[in-house]
C-alpha cells in the first residue's frame, strides 16, 4: 500500500473550512480529516468519535504526558490534540489525511515532519466573518466579539501556508480545493508510487520477434 499524503488545513472560526472539508472528502473518497480530541463540550448535533474524541481535561493532560499528541493546542480555554497513532495508520492505508488545526498546530506539525501540504482558508472580509459567526446562533455576544479579535491574530498567519484561498463564494473554494488535491496527487512522485506497475509496463523492452 502507497503512504497518503498529510495535508494541514487552518482557517478562523466562521470561515467555513469544516462545511469544506465535509464537501471536499464527499467528492474525493481518498482523503479524510482526522477526527481531532477536545476537552470542549459537544455542540448541538456533534457525535464523539464522528466530529471530535470529547474528553476531559485530566485525560487530555495525561495523554500529553505520554507523547500520544502529533500536535496539540489551547484555543479558547479548551485543548485540541491529533493522535499521532491515528494519522500514521490513516497514512499508511494510503489515506490522504486532512489536519483541521490552527497555526500553532501547524507549527509544531511541520517542525516533526516536512512531508505536509498546508492550507490557508480565509473569508472574504471581516463583516463577512461576523455575520457568518452571528448565522450559527451558538455563541453569546461577548464570545463573538472574542472570536472576531481571535480571528484576526489567526489570520496575520496566512502567509505560513502553501497555498491561500478565500472563501468567497461555496462552489468556486471547494472547486479550488479539489484542485490542490488533484494537482498534488498527480505529482511525478506521487504518481510514480501509485502507478509503477503501468510505467513498468509501458517501459519494458518489448519481446523479441526473431
Amino acid at each position: 500500500m502507497k503512504p497518503g499524503q498529510l495535508y494541514i488545513v487552518s482557517a478562523p472560526s466562521g470561515a467555513g473550512k469544516t462545511s469544506l472539508m465535509n464537501a471536499l472528502c464527499a467528492r474525493l473518497n481518498y482523503v479524510k480529516v482526522s477526527v481531532s480530541h477536545t476537552t470542549r463540550k459537544p455542540r448541538p448535533g456533534e457525535e464523539n468519535g464522528v466530529h471530535y474524541h470529547f474528553v476531559d481535561v485530566e485525560t487530555f493532560q495525561r495523554e500529553i504526558e505520554q507523547g500520544l499528541f502529533l500536535e496539540y493546542a489551547k484555543v479558547f480555554d479548551n485543548y485540541y490534540g491529533t493522535s499521532r497513532v491515528a494519522v500514521q495508520t490513516l497514512l499508511d492505508a494510503g489515506v490522504d489525511v486532512i489536519l483541521e488545526i490552527d497555526w500553532q498546530g501547524a507549527r509544531l506539525v511541520k517542525s516533526a515532519t516536512e512531508e505536509v501540504v498546508s492550507i490557508f482558508i480565509l473569508p472574504p472580509s471581516r463583516e463577512a466573518l461576523e455575520q457568518r459567526l452571528r448565522a450559527r446562533n451558538q455563541d453569546d455576544e461577548a464570545v463573538i466579539q472574542r472570536r472576531m479579535r481571535d480571528a484576526r491574530q489567526e489570520m496575520s498567519h496566512y502567509d505560513e501556508y502553501d497555498y491561500l484561498v478565500i472563501n468567497d463564494d461555496f462552489g468556486d473554494t471547494l472547486e479550488n480545493l479539489l484542485a490542490i488535491f488533484n494537482s498534488h496527487r498527480l505529482q511525478l512522485a506521487r504518481q510514480v508510487q501509485h502507478h509503477q506497475a503501468v510505467l513498468n509496463n509501458l517501459l519494458q523492452e518489448p519481446p523479441s520477434r526473431l
